[in-house]
């Protein structure tokens, strides 16, 4: 097996060297400068390969031991000190923003609240039956495969969430319950540290779990473990503290609004309209805006581009997939004085930014690190019409 010298890290999170072939090999678990000598081919195609790195020398001097035994498959960055990783986050984003040309973009350094472990607050496990000793076990999936790992312990959900899963997993070896029966045990918690959540059966509807409820900005907010939520709530405060300094208009409308946390957080005094496609989260909303002005809609995005209007702020918040081509080409019909961009993908903003710069100019681009020990990244672009 050749050695590789680690070149550099890839908005993917994986390490780039290549091979004296010219083939380019993606690997887990190596940083840049250091050489891998032997690793794990998870994917063979014909220009590159993927992988996880099993021997390294060299180490880089920001290598640290990863606390998890499992880190590779939930949050690969566990081999880097923090800084370092602080640092490569926004050297990658440079990069994305170079690769779309978008040369008036000027990312500030990742915010952080300094809390790099123990911060989710939602976990989903995958049950692993081990024969041995007849029990059942938590369990991750390997990294690049489907293959089940029992996990002894993990350091990136919150505590209260792994005391959860370990006392519904007692309970089911005490009954003699069957692993095989499940898809998956998911759980979530609150800031007060209250769980909710349980198992989810194999070729059954979800069930319905108990909502909890978390404050934002003094506001609180009610939502299902079921649905979309931050993960990272004192980091996601952060980005809605800087996004309320820079709404505008007293028109204000929230595409992909979820359960309702940014317009409602940032804008509940305007003229505030949200749009959601998804009936649980709608449901929520709804449930979110009673008492206040804002008005809820329930919707696909691209099918309320009429709501889209010139003297207004539109805040967006999409999927990873980033704004559908028909959002974007409204926008740039329409141009509305002021768009607020959150992403969890910055590619597929910047693409969707790199189609508004002749109309807007970019008044910020702040990352934040919502997922750390993760190569994710969050992050916030303000455009103001020209």
């Amino acid at each position: 097996m050749e050695s590789i010298r680690i070149e550099k890290l890839i908005p993917g999170g994986q390490a780039l060297g290549t091979l004296s072939s010219g083939k380019k090999v993606m690997l887990w678990g190596a940083l840049p400068g250091e050489l891998v000598l032997e690793w794990q081919v998870t994917k063979d195609k014909y220009s590159y390969c993927e992988g996880i790195a099993t021997q390294v020398t060299d180490d880089s001097q920001s290598r640290i031991k990863p606390r998890d035994e499992t880190y590779l498959a939930t949050s690969p960055w566990q081999i880097m000190d923090y800084s370092y990783e602080l640092q490569q986050k926004q050297s990658l984003l440079i990069e994305i923003i170079r690769q779309q040309k978008l040369t008036d973009i000027v990312p500030s350094s990742v915010k952080t609240d300094g809390i790099d472990f123990f911060y989710r607050n939602k976990m989903e496990y995958a049950l692993y039956y081990a024969h041995e000793d007849q029990r059942i076990y938590p369990a991750f999936r390997a990294r690049g495969t489907h293959r089940k790992l029992p996990i002894p312990q993990s350091s990136i959900e919150r505590p209260e969430i792994w005391q959860a899963a370990q006392k519904i997993i007692a309970d089911m070896n005490t009954r003699g319950d069957e692993a095989r029966k499940y898809q998956s045990l998911l759980l979530r918690c609150n800031q007060s540290g209250e769980v909710s959540g349980g198992l989810l059966e194999n070729g059954k509807k979800h069930p319905s779990f108990a909502n909890l409820t978390d404050t934002i900005l003094g506001k609180e907010y009610s939502y299902s473990p079921n649905g979309f939520f931050q993960i990272n709530l004192p980091v996601y405060e952060m980005v809605l503290q800087e996004i309320q300094t820079w709404v505008k208009c007293n028109n204000v409308l929230d595409l992909y609004a979820g359960v309702g946390t940014i317009g409602l957080s940032v804008a509940r005094d305007k003229k505030l309209t949200l749009v959601e496609c998804d009936k649980s989260a709608y449901r929520e909303m709804k449930r979110n805006c009673q008492g206040t002005g804002a008005q809820p809609v329930l919707a696909k995005s691209e099918e309320a581009l009429g709501y889209i209007q010139p003297h207004q702020t539109v805040i967006v918040d999409p999927p990873r997939a980033g704004c559908l081509p028909e959002v974007i080409e409204k926008i740039k019909q329409v141009l509305p004085e002021q768009l607020i961009y959150l992403s969890c993908n910055p590619i597929t903003q910047m693409r969707d930014i790199s189609m508004l710069t002749t109309a807007y100019d970019i008044k910020c681009c702040t990352p934040y690190n919502f997922f750390p020990r993760t190569p994710h990244l969050e992050n916030l672009v303000v455009l103001e019409r020209k």
